[in-house]
């Protein structure tokens, strides 16, 4: 059976994980490790070393020991905060330790906002304002229009993961603007796995989540795209293959 590795940082919404398997039907593995977080704090300085080589590294052994066949960084804040080109080194790395294709959470944002045909989104974060800023320019940086950004001043990935439902829909709502194509959730702590077709309804467009596009992004590095109507949008759509850094 196919097996997407995922490098999670601390505990938060891990659990979205076996959600999504679940959801999938059992049709590949989703095995997850926890890395070290260090610090946790929506803070640039933070969140560069959350990233670091050394930390993503520490974590690939025990991924590998249980198949996996790709590795894919579960942290959107702890990749977009080097840019575009920080991102892309990141992920090379990750990929010369493992041996195996890898990309992280920012990427697969924008590589699904392209699968989606949208030009125009809007951020929904959870971050600090200033946080949610260096995911608007990785975002410009893949060429997509960011129309709207809103930060909740969040500090630590603790708290988010304490959000349940009504907390994540008040944030899409806030977060929508009348001409983004789609709404993008950018925080692998937010538990969002039980919540996209309630999303998607209640604002009429498609919705990209963390945990969502990084299952989807895992799936595209095996050429193995699987339709689920409970995941959104993005999974009645192809997972095209590609490098994941592009």
């Amino acid at each position: 059976m196919a097996s997407v590795g995922f490098l999670y940082p601390g505990h938060s919404a891990e659990d979205d994980y076996p959600r999504l398997e679940a959801l999938l039907g059992g049709a590949v593995r989703l095995p997850l490790v926890h890395t070290d977080i260090g610090e946790d704090a929506h803070r640039a300085d933070a969140l560069l070393e959350m990233g670091s080589a050394a930390r993503l590294a520490a974590g690939v052994g025990a991924l590998r020991d249980r198949g996996a066949e790709a590795v894919v960084w579960a942290c959107t804040s702890a990749s977009f905060v080097y840019g575009w080109e920080g991102a892309q080194e990141q992920v090379r790395e990750l990929s010369a330790t493992a041996g195996l294709p890898a990309s992280s959470t920012s990427f697969a944002f924008a590589h699904a906002v392209r699968a989606l045909g949208a030009r125009r989104v809007a951020i929904a974060a959870t971050y600090p304002a200033d946080v949610a800023e260096y995911f608007r320019a990785f975002l410009k940086s893949a060429g997509t229009e960011v129309v709207a950004t809103r930060g909740s001043g969040i500090i630590t990935a603790a708290e988010v993961g304490t959000w349940g439902r009504d907390e994540v829909l008040e944030l899409a709502r806030a977060g929508d603007h009348p001409d983004a194509e789609a709404v993008l959730l950018p925080d692998t702590a937010l538990h969002t796995a039980a919540h996209l077709p309630a999303l998607e309804a209640a604002l009429g467009k498609p919705v990209l989540t963390a945990n969502q596009v990084t299952v989807w992004e895992g799936l595209r590095l095996l050429d193995r795209p699987l339709a689920c109507p409970e995941l959104g949008t993005l999974f009645s759509r192809p997972a095209v293959s590609r490098p994941a850094g592009e």
